[in-house]
């Protein structure tokens, strides 16, 4: 028959067993997490500002978007013109779900525009929400 002191042992040895694969189990988890944002960063570009940044873009004129993280858009118009958009706040899950929704009554997206993420799940749900930034004109880099 097991008294109530004898349970108590039997549950502090279990503890003291299990506490080093808690440490380890714990080490993994850190490691990993401390490995994934390098894992998801983009590769380097090879584009460099070119000009000043501007206001506004003609919506007629991009061609698509390029999601970079959660604080840049590189909006790709007819010609191969490249302009990059650095948000002023980082937009969470912008770089994971990498699409996004804009409304506008104008024929111009403006940095005063907001976007918002889009979550593919099962359809397409609205995310968060954020502010664009200026347009940046960018230029391949000269070799």
């Amino acid at each position: 028959m097991m008294r109530s002191r004898d349970v108590i042992q039997t549950v502090n040895r279990r503890d003291v067993m299990s506490a080093p694969l808690i440490r380890k189990l714990a080490l993994a988890a850190a490691l990993a997490c401390a490995a994934a944002p390098a894992v998801a960063k983009k590769a380097p570009d090879n584009l460099v500002p070119a000009g000043k940044p501007v206001d506004c873009i003609q919506l007629s004129a991009i061609r698509s978007t390029d999601v970079r993280d959660d604080r840049t858009i590189d909006f790709i118009m007819n010609g191969n013109k490249v302009y990059r958009n650095r948000l002023p706040m980082s937009c969470p899950s912008l770089g994971f779900e990498k699409r996004f929704l804009y409304r506008t009554s104008l024929s111009q997206l403006c940095s005063v525009d907001i976007i918002t993420v889009l979550y593919q799940t099962g359809g397409l749900q609205r995310g968060p929400s954020c502010g664009l930034g200026k347009f940046q004109p960018m230029q391949k880099m000269a070799k």
